[in-house]
């Protein structure tokens, strides 16, 4: 039966703009060829490119048309559409024609049939799925359509905060409350590490008189300032959110709040003995970051990082991706390396690394970490590789806490390496780094790091104001042992470099102390003495080597190899000079003639790469850092000279010069400089 008494309705043409508010010009030829059809077919392709599927419930005006006779049969049109080549096989509209028909439709009649479809899916007891995305982003307001692509983005939530970002904006389009979203659509756009996004969201939720889900936006307000490197404006988020609000959020407020030295208040809004808000298995990993946590304030802090290794494999399991100032793996892997045990913080990051603990957002940090462990343990390549990693996980640039972290690594490795021009670049981008972060519990390391190369570099004025935040934050906890002992260690080595004693005293006073209830500290108490001896020229090797040992074993080879390597450079006895390059060598297999610095010399074992025969593996007879100096001797420095050149000290200097002429057998000054010419291949004109 076919439409030959029917009057043909007109085709639809471009009379107003189309749903998507765009000129229907590109249409309009398709749209002709179009009205050569009938208008049931143009019905139904129309229809077909709305969402409606074949076979499948049509629209109403349609299937009654079709029912009553009015048109042809359904089959006699779909026909008909494929000879024309507007359909194909499997009932899909071509694209052009698919295009034509939206962009010609007028606005209302789309509008219309896309709610029409949307009530066959509610009745047939379907979920939209895709079909959601596609009505939300065509305009569609439909409370039906918000509700599905909201709880679409609460199931994405926890373990893809950038597809929940996305249904979160397409459910904002079909007309979900700007509001009452705010709280979640933050926490997927920082789940995301799009901060600046999630920071505009969550003020609109806070500047409201009774904020809804407000609990989750101080979360996800206290994990973007930790993020931006600054703790403590987080932790006041959860000091005007209150006992009352806080909920199971409680022990990410004590993360907050102790980590800015306010243990009052974290424990105002923290008990450790409560038990989890809530059975499940992320409340419970929640109560044992924060107990964890607490317990590494106390004298006795070895229970501790068990709890925050416990939470870090629960989280690993939830695979959650909760908004939290730092994350469980974070947490032990710092415990870990303040208490000695770098190898521990290794192991922890890889596997929240691998397992994506925090979403994306956190995995530049895991990977920051495990670099930091592996510098400790002077696995340098495995460092590097590790900061290459943190820089290529996602899309968005450092955040300004893992910029800083990043450039103090930079430090780090630049000294370790004994590279001066790259320890003087990595420090200025440390500097920059600087500015945009605070001190705070958790990044202590970075900031002792620095302190050291500030001193080494007679940079310390521009660290010192942040120096004395580090020790007020100690203060306000009480000294924590655990936490505390790594700062002052480095704090006696920035002394030393500074040839400060009066610097030095106090922090050497606090090691001492702290060693009746830390290994660490006794470990490092015994080696500051042994840096001063040595320094004085006043040391016995054997408790030299005793030392440079200890620090081997608790997670500090490189800093061993540098004491050992030191004594060895002053040492009188050739057989204590032989027994402490041994040590050195032993504790820094690469080849501790790298020049990685120590307190006074910046110098980790002055020719401890010697071979059988006395030369270098090169040929030349000359570690690098003697090339280095013996290249100033060439140009006629003097030893303080040499010394301010490349910061070692000019008794170091003077150490290099002799040591040069011993092994390349000069018998005076002018023989010296002529075998330096000749070793360094130098064209340089005698320098008497």
């Amino acid at each position: 039966m076919g439409e030959h008494t029917g009057v043909e309705e007109p085709a639809y043409l471009p009379a107003e703009p189309n749903h998507q508010g765009q000129p229907a010009h590109a249409a309009e030829q398709m749209a002709r060829q179009l009205k050569g059809e009938t208008a049931a077919v143009r019905e139904l392709l129309l229809a077909l490119s709305v969402g409606f599927t074949l076979p499948g419930p049509l629209p109403v005006a349609l299937q009654r048309r079709i029912d009553g006779g009015e048109v042809d049969s359904l089959d006699v049109l779909v026909q008909r559409a494929e000879s024309a080549g507007l359909l194909t096989a499997d009932g899909t509209v071509v694209g052009p024609a698919q295009h034509a028909l939206l962009t010609v439709a007028p606005t209302a009649k789309v509008h219309a049939l896309q709610r029409e479809l949307v009530s066959a899916y509610a009745a047939a007891g379907q979920p939209l799925g895709d079909v959601a995305r596609e009505l939300a982003r065509g305009g569609l307001a439909d409370t039906r359509v918000a509700l599905e692509l909201e709880h679409a983005a609460n199931k994405a939530l926890d373990h893809d905060p950038g597809l929940a970002y996305q249904l979160y904006g397409e459910a904002l389009l079909a007309g979900a409350d700007e509001i009452a979203t705010a709280a979640r659509r933050a926490q997927a756009a920082a789940g995301d590490g799009d901060l600046d996004t999630a920071t505009r969201i969550i003020d609109t939720l806070l500047v409201e008189e009774d904020p809804p889900d407000v609990r989750r936006g101080a979360d996800v307000a206290a994990a973007v300032w930790a993020q931006r490197g600054m703790l403590a404006r987080g932790a006041d988020i959860y000091s005007w959110l209150g006992a009352s609000r806080v909920g199971q959020s409680a022990p990410l407020a004590a993360v907050a709040l102790l980590g800015c030295g306010n243990r009052a208040g974290a424990e105002a809004l923290f008990r450790a003995d409560a038990p989890p808000a809530s059975p499940t298995l992320l409340a419970t990993t929640l109560a044992q970051t924060g107990k964890g946590l607490l317990e590494s304030l106390a004298a006795d802090p070895h229970r501790g990082l068990p709890l925050l290794i416990h939470a870090s494999d629960m989280l690993n399991a939830a695979g959650a991706a909760l908004p939290m100032p730092e994350t469980p793996a974070a947490l032990a892997a710092l415990v870990a390396m303040h208490s000695g045990e770098p190898h521990l913080a290794e192991t922890v990051c890889r596997s929240a690394a691998a397992a994506g603990q925090g979403g994306n957002a956190a995995k530049p940090r895991l990977f920051l970490l495990q670099a930091w462990s592996a510098m400790m343990q002077d696995k340098l390549e495995d460092a590097r590789l590790a900061i290459n990693e943190a820089s290529k996980t996602n899309h968005w640039p450092l955040v300004p806490r893992d910029e800083f972290l990043c450039s103090a690594l930079e430090v780090g490795l630049a000294r370790r390496n004994g590279d001066v021009p790259e320890l003087l670049k990595a420090w200025e981008r440390a500097r920059e780094a600087m500015l945009h972060t605070s001190v705070d519990l958790y990044s202590l390391l970075p900031w002792g790091e620095l302190m050291i190369a500030a001193a080494r570099i007679r940079e310390t004025r521009r660290v010192v104001h942040y120096f004395d935040e580090a020790n007020r934050l100690l203060g306000r906890l009480g000294d924590p042992p655990l936490w505390a002992v790594p700062f002052h260690w480095a704090a006696v080595q920035a002394a030393m470099l500074s040839e400060s004693p009066s610097d030095l005293a106090p922090h050497a006073a606090a090691l001492a102390r702290a060693a009746n209830h830390s290994h660490l500290a006794a470990v490092l108490a015994t080696a500051g003495k042994a840096w001063v001896s040595v320094l004085a020229n006043r040391f016995s090797p054997a408790e030299v080597e005793a030392a440079a040992r200890s620090l081997g074993r608790v997670g500090m080879p490189w800093e061993g190899a540098r004491l050992a390597g030191h004594a060895a450079a002053k040492a009188d006895d050739r057989r204590d000079m032989v027994r402490l390059l041994s040590c050195a060598r032993d504790l820094h297999p690469q080849g501790s003639s790298n020049g990685g610095g120590a307190p006074g010399s910046v110098d980790s074992g002055t020719g401890t790469a010697e071979t059988g025969n006395g030369m270098h593996p090169d040929g030349t007879g000359l570690s690098e850092r003697e090339k280095e100096v013996a290249r100033l001797v060439l140009e006629g420095k003097t030893y303080r000279e040499i010394g301010e050149a490349i910061y070692i000290s000019p008794r170091t200097a003077e150490h290099h010069i002799a040591r040069m002429r011993r092994r390349l057998g000069a018998e005076n000054r002018s023989d010296l400089l002529a075998r330096l010419r000749v070793a360094l291949n130098s064209e340089n004109p005698p320098l008497e």
